[in-house]
């Protein structure tokens, strides 16, 4: 592999977290990173989330589609403050439990949860796939999700007569938009030459904002003919493909690093 496999190239990079680290990488690769955070804030709604943890545990659900590690951990914890632990422990065994991805199996091993469907590729897509088979009319589901309302997931449901009920431990905060306007423009000029995504949040933040401004169609040209989209992953890169951007660089090892060298070996190529 070459040495300086990115000689001069300018790499966005989306992320808010691990930005010295992920730079130092692309420097080291002979790159020129630029900073461009669409993450905005997560924050933990503790007392936003209390009446919907409250309404689950006195009614249940038939099905309880988890999506985050930390997001049902987070619950465990919220519910073991209000004196509800037990009852939300109770209430999740009596469920049918789906969840997507690893670390949300992780959480479930240590409370001794067994899912009755996992996503294999841990993407949302994949959940619901999985899900297919399965009857959901007349069926209460309660839904854990991370900082962003997931509607294709809940159209899922309701599209097969669900009722759903949301719970969100963290919710999300928008990016300032100076950041977003300032990429759409060095994307639609063709100002850098890859972009890298370490959340699908990120993409959800460049994508509303296309929309909004009627530069959507521009942003996925620039995206799949001028300008490298790179994705940490799987979920990340299910956004992407969502939003139509289907030239992808995404490593088989989910880690910022990685994905810098899966670039190297694309502009190598």
């Amino acid at each position: 592999m070459n040495e300086k496999g990115l000689q001069g190239k300018k790499i966005v990079v989306c992320g808010s977290r691990k930005i010295e680290e992920i730079s130092t990488i692309i420097e080291k690769q002979g790159g020129i990173p630029i900073i461009r955070p669409l993450q905005g804030t997560v924050f933990l709604a503790e007392k936003e989330v209390e009446p919907d943890l409250v309404k689950f545990v006195e009614n249940g659900a038939d099905w309880v589609i988890l999506t985050t590690g930390i997001g049902t951990e987070t619950l465990v914890s919220l519910a073991g403050k209000l004196g509800l632990e037990e009852l939300f422990l109770k209430r999740l065994r009596e469920a049918k439990v789906a969840v997507r991805g690893y670390k949300t199996i992780s959480a479930l091993k240590k409370l001794a949860v067994q899912p009755v469907v996992t996503a294999e590729d841990g993407t949302t897509k994949g959940l619901a796939q999985a899900l297919e088979s399965y009857d959901f009319s007349n069926k209460k589901i309660m839904i854990q999700l991370h900082g962003e309302l997931a509607p294709t997931l809940t159209a899922f449901f309701e599209s097969r007569g669900g009722a759903v009920q949301k719970i969100l431990p963290y919710q999300h905060i928008a990016p300032e938009q100076e950041i977003v306007e300032k990429l759409s423009q060095e994307l639609m000029i063709i100002e850098c030459d890859a972009v890298c995504f370490t959340t699908a949040t990120q993409v959800h933040s460049l994508f509303d904002y296309a929309r909004e401004q009627n530069i959507y169609d521009r942003i996925v040209h620039s995206l799949n003919k001028n300008i490298v989209a790179a994705a940490v992953g799987k979920v990340t890169a299910e956004a992407l493909r969502e939003e139509g951007v289907n030239r992808l660089v995404v490593p088989e090892n989910e880690r910022m690093g990685a994905m810098i060298i899966e670039l190297v070996k694309y502009f190598n190529t």
